[in-house]
């Protein structure tokens, strides 16, 4: 991509370079490199350009553009292919589709805009544009449909350790899927599949990230990462951090199970010990936290004594 090329260029040297030169070492006509300059300028690149000098790249947009996020990634299987949309009605819709006509394993779906962003139980998530990090990832792992919940706990520890790495903030998990600090919702995690009897064909893992949203734009109890440090973060660093940890996790539940994900979550997560209500479907159950199985379901012990594993639902957790 002649873009990418010219970035490329323009990063490498801290100076102004002539058109010249760029024109040349592309194979381009000055005035095909113009408009690509143009271009970049109107993406968010901020390039000056002075006559008889040339052009100067002076900082980078914080935009998720598939060769920003490529470029010294370094994964085997996650995100080495990036489909990206400047605005989708939902990521997770655009995934399922891909999955199910052969998009390889570890392609993902970026935008920078969701106008019909999916939560949990048919709950929408709230995209607003250049502020977060909005993503589905299609994964075709070797399991029962039973194990599928193991994925969703593995892409909420790989949440928590991308942003300590990043930002080094401490962050936590509500069971199954909300990202919290400070006890304030920071992002959530959806996880669909589609699957036969005995096999999983591929599963989609949605994660929805408050990056740079500024207060005024969040909903009641939820948080960003701009407003707890008071400054912006890169959201292609953190991006990049946590597309190496959803791999390195995956690669460690390929190779030891549920296990050592169980481990990490329990590290994390903020569940185990507490009184909760689970609310599935029509009924809920009330009792004590007080494990979470090797399938990511989680055991609550009633007041009856007897303990019951929950697949799904809605937690709160009771004071």
């Amino acid at each position: 991509m002649l873009q990418e090329k010219i970035v490329d260029f323009l990063k490498k040297n801290e100076d102004y370079v002539s058109g010249e030169e760029i024109s040349e070492r592309l194979k381009i006509s000055r005035q095909a490199l113009w408009k690509h300059i143009q271009e970049l300028k109107e993406s968010g690149y901020d390039i000056i350009a002075v006559p008889h000098l040339g052009y100067k790249l002076n900082s980078l947009p914080d935009r998720l553009f598939e060769y920003e996020v490529s470029r010294g990634l370094n994964t085997q299987i996650i995100g080495k292919k990036i489909y990206y949309f400047e605005s989708i009605a939902s990521t997770m819709e655009q995934a399922m589709e891909l999955g199910l006509k052969g998009a390889p394993e570890g392609a993902i779906v970026l935008a920078e805009l969701q106008t019909r962003g999916k939560g949990r139980l048919g709950r929408s998530w709230f995209s607003p544009k250049h502020k977060g990090i909005y993503l589905s990832l299609i994964l075709r792992p070797k399991i029962l449909p039973s194990q599928a919940s193991v994925l969703t706990l593995l892409a909420a520890v790989s949440v928590c350790e991308a942003i300590k790495n990043a930002t080094g903030l401490e962050i936590q998990i509500k069971w199954p899927n909300d990202i919290l600090i400070n006890n304030k919702k920071l992002g959530g995690i959806l996880t669909e599949l589609s699957a036969e009897m005995d096999r999983v064909s591929f599963l989609v893992i949605g994660i929805g990230l408050n990056v740079n949203n500024e207060k005024k734009s969040l909903i009641s109890g939820a948080t960003s990462i701009k407003e707890i440090r008071k400054e912006n973060s890169s959201r292609v660093v953190l991006l990049q951090e946590l597309l190496r940890k959803i791999e390195d996790n995956y690669l460690l539940f390929q190779k030891k199970g549920a296990h050592p994900i169980i481990e990490k979550w329990r590290e994390h997560g903020i569940t185990i010990g507490k009184r909760v209500k689970v609310y599935c479907q029509k009924e809920h159950i009330e009792g004590e936290a007080v494990d979470i199985d090797n399938d990511g379901g989680l055991l609550v012990r009633k007041d009856s004594g007897v303990t019951e594993k929950v697949m799904a639902g809605d937690v709160m957790h009771c004071r």
